[in-house]
Parts: structure tokens; sequence; C-alpha cells
């Protein structure tokens, strides 16, 4: 990837409960012809299956569900605060109706296993599908979970993915 260097994922020293709940990311999902991103700020980072892993989650109402479904890869992207007002716009408007990537003042880039990935990202994880299944009302332990976000039962699915690659802007 232009401008960006390959690292180990082990190296990676940010925190993972700060990147993605307090500062979001964007998961990329499609291929050359066409791709979608969406914020997310749920999700966790670690190690199983001795690999080391992401969890993605997204409801089936969201575009981008359609991608991460036909697609085996898609990207996490992590940003600067400076793209704060990009993640927003991804995340409250619809790549349905228009070019979301382009309105947010982002472009696409591929990864060395031509994976799409946000350009502006100052850190991309590169990651392939493990395991995914949705999430069931049954399986909730603590039922206020479901009470608070998800009343209408619009869950969302879960994505175990093997961190392939990662990436660090130069």
């Amino acid at each position: 990837m232009d401008g960006f260097k390959r690292i180990d994922p082990a190296t990676i020293d940010d925190n993972f409960i700060k990147l993605i709940g307090a500062d979001w990311m964007l998961i990329t999902a499609g291929d050359h012809v066409e791709c979608r991103t969406m914020t997310a700020s749920w999700g966790c980072v670690g190690y199983m299956w001795n690999r080391p892993i992401a969890v993605a989650v997204i409801r089936p109402q969201r575009h981008t569900f359609e991608f991460t479904e036909r697609e085996q890869m898609m990207t996490l992207s992590f940003f600067d605060e400076q793209h704060r007002e990009a993640l927003q716009y991804c995340g409250t408007h619809s790549g349905r109706s228009e070019d979301k990537i382009h309105n947010a003042g982002l472009s696409v880039t591929f990864t060395d296993e031509d994976v799409p990935a946000i350009t502006q990202a100052r850190l991309v994880l590169e990651c392939k599908k493990l395991y995914c299944d949705m999430l069931k009302a049954e399986n909730f332990l603590d039922k206020s979970i479901i009470d608070k976000w998800y009343p209408g039962e619009d869950f969302h699915k879960a994505y175990f993915l093997e961190i392939t690659n990662a990436y660090l802007k130069e």
C-alpha cells in the first residue's frame, strides 16, 4: 500500500478500547469495482486460535453488510482526530444513495492482498473472515442488553476476523 509500511500486528501498542470505542473505526469491504465503508464503535482486537484477531459487528440493515457477507476479506481503518468529521459523515450517511467515501473527503487504496482500505487512515488492519454468526436473544445472559440496545431485536452479526496484515501510515 502506497504511503504505508507493513508491520507485525503484535507490535501495535495502541489502546484498542479507545481506538474503537472513542475514536471509532471504518469497516470497509468490496473490490475494485465497488466497495462500501461504515463507521463502527463496537468491536475488539485480541488473540484467539493462535492468531491475532479482530471482532467486528454489523447489523444486516447496513448497506456495508452485503459487502462483508460477499467478500472473504475486509479492512478496519483507524484515524487521527483530524478525520473525526469524515467518520461522523460515514456513520450518518448511506452508501446506497451516494458515494459516501468521496463525499466524506476520503479515498480508497488497496492492500497488498487487494482488499479496499481508506487512504487517510493512520492504521489499517487487513482481515480474513474465520467465523461469523448472528447474535441471538436466547444467548444473552444479561437481558438488559437486549432492552437497551436491541428493543426491535435487530441483532448484529459478529465476524471473527484473522488479522492477516497490519499497515501503519509512513
